[in-house]
C-alpha cells in the first residue's frame, strides 16, 4: 500500500508539535504529576490518536485505519502491562514524583529510536525471507504461554545488564541532583541516579519491543502502519503511568488477557493464508480479550491478603 509524503510529514509534525507542548508548556517547571493531569493527558493522547486514524481512513481507507486501531491497541494493552515494572523502578531507585515524568519523557524519545530500528529490522526480514514469518509467530506463542505460566515473576532492576556496564566505565553518585542526569563533582562529570534510572527505562523498554513489535507485524507488516500506531501508543503512556500506577494491582487477569492475544496473533502469523480474517474481526477480539480480562478481575477481585496496599 503506497503512503504519500504527506502522511509522513503529518505524523512526524504532529508528534513533535505535542511532545513540544508537553514539554515545553505543561512541564516546563518539574512538578509530581497528579492524577487529574494524568487523566487529561491520557484523554488527550487518546483523541491525537483516534483523530490520527480517521486521518488514515480518509487517505489511505478503511482496512488501512482499521489496522493501525488494531496495532494501537494492541501495542497499548501490552504497554499497559508493563506500567508495573515502571513503578518497580522508580521505587526501588527512589525516584522522586517530580522527576519520574522527565525519565518517562526522554525514555519514550529513546523509544521513538529504537522502535523504528526494530520495526526496519523486522518489516525487511518478512519481506526478505517469508518463511521469518512462522518464526515470529512461534516466538509470539511462545511469549504469551510464558507470559501466563510466569505472572508473579519479579523484576530485579539491579540485574539490568545496561546499568552493571554504565558503572564500569562512568562514575555515579548516589545522590540525586535535581532533575540532573550529570554533575561535576570535585572537577569530574558524574552519572546521577536519574540517569540511572533512565538506562533502566530504555533497556527495559528494548525487551518489550521483543513482544510488542512482532505482535502489530502479526496484523500488518505496512511499515507507516506499524511505526505509527505503535508510537502513538507509548507516547500516552507516560500520562497513562500516572493514572494506573496506583490501580494496576486491581487488573489481576489482565496478563491472562495479554497473554490470549499474543498466543492469537502467534497462531494468526503461523496460520498464514490458512486462515482467513477480517480486519474488523481481528480488531473485536483483541478489543473482547482485554474487555473480558478486565471485567473479571472486576467481578472477581483478589483475596484482601493479596491486594496491593
Amino acid at each position: 500500500m503506497p503512503v504519500s509524503l504527506f502522511m509522513w510529514i503529518s505524523f512526524i509534525v504532529i508528534v513533535l508539535v505535542m511532545l513540544a507542548i508537553d514539554l515545553k508548556i505543561f512541564h516546563r517547571q518539574a512538578h509530581q504529576v497528579q492524577l487529574r493531569e494524568a487523566v487529561i493527558w491520557s484523554i488527550v493522547w487518546i483523541v491525537v490518536s483516534l483523530a490520527f486514524a480517521a486521518g488514515v481512513y480518509v487517505e489511505l481507507g478503511q482496512e488501512p485505519a482499521t489496522k493501525f486501531l488494531t496495532g494501537y491497541l494492541v501495542e497499548k494493552a501490552l504497554s499497559m502491562d508493563n506500567l508495573f515494572v515502571f513503578l518497580v523502578i522508580f521505587s526501588y531507585f527512589g525516584v522522586p514524583g517530580e522527576y519520574q515524568h522527565t525519565v518517562l519523557f526522554w525514555g519514550i524519545l529513546g523509544a521513538l529510536v529504537f522502535r523504528a530500528v526494530f520495526i526496519a529490522a523486522g518489516v525487511t526480514l518478512i519481506q526478505s525471507l517469508s518463511w521469518s514469518i512462522y518464526v515470529l509467530g512461534a516466538f509470539l506463542v511462545y511469549t504469551g504461554i510464558q507470559l501466563a505460566l510466569n505472572k508473579d515473576k519479579e523484576f530485579h532492576p539491579e540485574k539490568n545488564v545496561g546499568i552493571r556496564l554504565f558503572k564500569r566505565f562512568f562514575p555515579v553518585t548516589s545522590e540525586y541532583h535535581g532533575g540532573a542526569f550529570f554533575v561535576r563533582l570535585n572537577g569530574v562529570l558524574t552519572a546521577t541516579p536519574l540517569l540511572i534510572t533512565l538506562i533502566v527505562v530504555e533497556t527495559t523498554d528494548v525487551v518489550f519491543a521483543t513482544d510488542s513489535i512482532p505482535a502489530i507485524l502479526g496484523i500488518t507488516t505496512d511499515t507507516f502502519l506499524v511505526y505509527s500506531s505503535n508510537i502513538f501508543a507509548i507516547l500516552g503512556l507516560r500520562a497513562m503511568y500516572f493514572v494506573l500506577a496506583g490501580i494496576m494491582g486491581l487488573f489481576r487477569f489482565l496478563h491472562y488477557g495479554l497473554s490470549l492475544i499474543l498466543i492469537f496473533v502467534g497462531i494468526k502469523m503461523f496460520a498464514g493464508d490458512m486462515l482467513h480474517m477480517s480486519v474488523l474481526l481481528e480488531l473485536g477480539i483483541v478489543v473482547g480479550i482485554l474487555a473480558a480480562s478486565v471485567l473479571i478481575s472486576l467481578l472477581i477481585p483478589a483475596p484482601r491478603d493479596e491486594t496491593p496496599s
